[in-house]
């Protein structure tokens, strides 16, 4: 890999500051190696892509396995990696605290922070609480030199809260309190990304596109988007190949190999990886 970890971060930085561009999220060193071929300017990793591929559930991880995955996917790629942290893996303000300086060693250019629970009884944090959580959060990347981006996250829509005033009242703390990046992951229409960038401005903003959507990259970038993930879909789209073929073996058919990469072109690709 050519670049440090210092112009990692800065070109992650200058990314921010106009345009619209699209952040994929591999879910392994393969995917994240592959994606760079492809000419994509940075990555993002996916809690639930990582799960999957351990054999869990999302957000059931420890925080040890998920620190080394970010360190995997670091070393991976010569491209600025962006961690789904979760919710900082801290029971409070403190934890979350000793959590991202963990993260932060690990080579990431940004990290994001969610405020929700775990707990389907009462699914986000106060804002208040959030806030607080958040704020440790950025207190820990500024003692660490301030070079990691934090995105805070308001998880109303993907909690089973999709009250758009809520998550906009959360993002607005969040912005003040610290936050580079402002993502509310599950609004979809043009007028929720509207109310939402207007909100935040002139922060950026992060738009989740998980499923496939009339949206273009151009459509997104007019609204005032700045960056655009899309989580764990690469690694469903992958799962379902699989999970499509595997199924066929079992009903005696070998038939659902359809649309398979070719050895030689992988091959190909990881023996000449930048």
């Amino acid at each position: 890999m050519s670049r440090t970890i210092a112009e990692k971060r800065a070109a992650f930085r200058e990314l921010h500051t106009s345009g619209c561009f699209v952040l994929p999220n591999p879910w392994d060193a393969g995917s994240a190696r592959y994606l760079q071929t492809l000419g994509f300017k940075a990555v993002a990793t996916t809690s639930s892509g990582f799960a999957w591929s351990t054999g869990h559930a999302d957000n059931t991880v420890p925080r040890e396995a998920v620190l080394a995955h970010l360190r995997e996917i670091v070393e991976a790629t010569d491209l600025p990696v962006n961690a789904d942290f979760e919710n900082g893996f801290g029971r409070d303000p403190a934890g979350v605290a000793e959590s991202v300086r963990l993260a932060v060693e690990t080579g990431v250019a940004g990290l994001s922070i969610e405020d929700s629970t775990g707990d389907p009884a009462s699914a986000l944090f106060p804002i208040d609480v959030a806030v607080q959580r958040l704020s440790a959060a950025r207190r820990a990347i500024d003692e660490t030199g301030g070079e990691t981006l934090l995105i805070g996250r308001a998880e109303n829509f993907f909690a089973g809260k999709p009250d758009l005033d809520d998550a906009i009242a959360r993002l607005k703390a969040y912005a003040a309190a610290g936050a580079d990046c402002l993502y509310a992951p599950g609004i979809q229409t043009r007028e929720q990304i509207e109310a939402v960038v207007a909100a935040v401005a002139p922060k950026p903003v992060n738009l989740l596109i998980g499923s496939t959507s009339n949206l273009t990259l151009q459509d997104v970038a007019a609204l005032g988007v700045r960056r655009i993930s899309v989580g764990g879909a690469l690694a469903r789209v992958a799962w379902g190949g699989f999970m499509h073929a595997a199924q066929a073996l079992v009903d005696g058919r070998f038939d659902g190999f359809e649309g398979a990469a070719s050895g030689a072109q992988l091959n190909d690709i990881f023996q000449h990886r930048a």
